[in-house]
């Protein structure tokens, strides 16, 4: 912040280009939660929340700087990791629907094929007739959770053996 000649009270003022440079910050922070987040149930609150701005002020802001809302740039990120899951994972549309964080398998489906031109089961039959998936829908389901815990431990390996 500076003070400048135009202001003889003396109070602060930003330069210039801060407060564009901020409201980029604040938008690209948003735009990160809702990467980091988009399988969980997010609302426009929660990503206001996450960028610091009112739920109105964000919805402006973001358009201006990547051409759509919070609210559809969370759901192309849904559909492209959906597209991702239906090309390389061997699970049922329904299962990677509620993967990527939709509640309903017929507006998943209806977003899918609005975006991407087919269904999403035309899309995995297409994925799959190029080669079998390259990571088992287990592994995916096994990893992209935490864990249980344990109530024992199991000895180690080397110590089952004696």
């Amino acid at each position: 912040m500076t003070t400048g000649p135009d202001r003889p009270d003396g109070v602060a003022r930003r330069p210039a280009g801060s407060a564009a440079v901020e409201t980029l910050v604040a938008v690209r922070r948003a735009r990160d939660f809702i990467d980091k987040h988009y399988a969980d149930p997010l609302d426009l609150a929660d990503i206001a929340a996450a960028a610091g701005y009112s739920r109105y002020h964000l919805v402006r802001a973001f358009k201006a700087a990547y051409g759509e809302t919070p609210g559809r740039y969370l759901q192309r990120r849904r559909v492209e990791r959906a597209q991702e899951l239906l090309r390389v994972a061997h699970l049922n549309v329904t299962e990677i629907c509620h993967l990527v964080g939709f509640t309903s398998l017929g507006s998943f489906s209806s977003l899918f094929s609005e975006l991407v031109g087919v269904s999403p089961s035309q899309f995995q039959r297409d994925a799959h007739a190029a080669g079998p998936p390259l990571i088992p829908g287990c592994y995916i389901l096994m990893w992209g959770r935490p864990l249980p815990k344990r109530a024992t431990t199991e000895k180690p390996a080397a110590a089952r053996t004696s």
